[in-house]
């Protein structure tokens, strides 16, 4: 399991939000009762998703105790526990409305198989909402593991990380065969961060994990280095200095099938 730290997440809590307001403002549902926020973090979605259905009954879920813990701490009116995609919906109970996934689901392997467990999970015209990082897009990542199987760093990640998101095509045909009506949308994200260090910053909350954890601790300034010299030539400047920070995501919602 990633060793997730909510704090580093949190720091660009805006722009992680952003998204989960956008993904939020294309559901169909007009009152749902009850909504799942599945990969809920620390809580930052389902925020959102309380202040765009205050009615509903919300249930956040993780597999990070750090994040569950935060959650917990900082919306002590709402409701999260400790949940793994990779798991059997029952436990949570079926019939949701809702089950509305920010930026979860990349971390989570067996796609074919996961969509149609949540489609499963769905109410009768329940609807399901999807954000995920299109990280085989983001020029970070294509940085990352060109760092990552260099002849000086590949000896200590043995095994190449493997992205489980699927491509556009791939979803749309699972979804025009196991789910009702449906949408899909790509939006590029341009946040402007103050420097290639806040980039940094960005990636020690998500997609640095993996790696950090691999690597002895004594190695971790030197890696990060390296990744930050990287950054410094691959995101465009403006001529304040701060860094045009471009982030792809894949957005799609599916009503249950009737």
């Amino acid at each position: 399991m990633t060793d997730w730290n909510s704090e580093v997440y949190l720091k660009f809590a805006s722009e992680r939000t952003q998204p989960a307001i956008d993904l939020a403002r294309r559901l169909t549902a007009p009152a749902p009762r009850r909504i799942l926020d599945l990969g809920c973090g620390p809580g930052n979605s389902t925020v959102v998703l309380k202040e765009f259905f205050p009615a509903a009954e919300l249930l956040g879920v993780d597999n990070s105790p750090a994040m569950i813990e935060k959650a917990k701490r900082d919306h002590p009116d709402l409701s999260f526990r400790l949940f793994d995609a990779n798991d059997s919906f029952r436990a949570l109970g079926a019939g949701w409305d809702v089950i509305f996934s920010n930026a979860c689901l990349q971390w989570v392997p067996d796609h074919p198989t996961l969509l149609i467990k949540l489609l499963d999970a769905l109410a009768e015209n329940g609807e399901l909402a999807v954000q995920i990082p299109l990280q085989t897009k983001a020029p970070f990542h294509a940085l990352l593991h060109e760092k990552a199987t260099s002849k000086q760093w590949a000896p200590f990640f043995p095994v190449a990380r493997k992205f489980h998101i699927l491509d556009e095509l791939e979803y749309c045909e699972l979804l025009q065969t196991y789910a009702g009506e449906f949408s899909m949308w790509e939006t590029d994200y341009f946040h402007i961060l103050e420097s290639p260090r806040a980039v940094l910053e960005w990636y020690r909350g998500t997609g640095l994990r993996p790696y950090l954890n691999m690597l002895p601790p004594e190695k971790h300034p030197e890696f990060e280095q390296e990744i930050l010299s990287g950054i410094e030539s691959l995101f465009p400047r403006l001529s304040n200095g701060s860094v045009v920070f471009r982030f792809p995501r894949l957005f799609f919602t599916a009503r249950k099938k009737a």
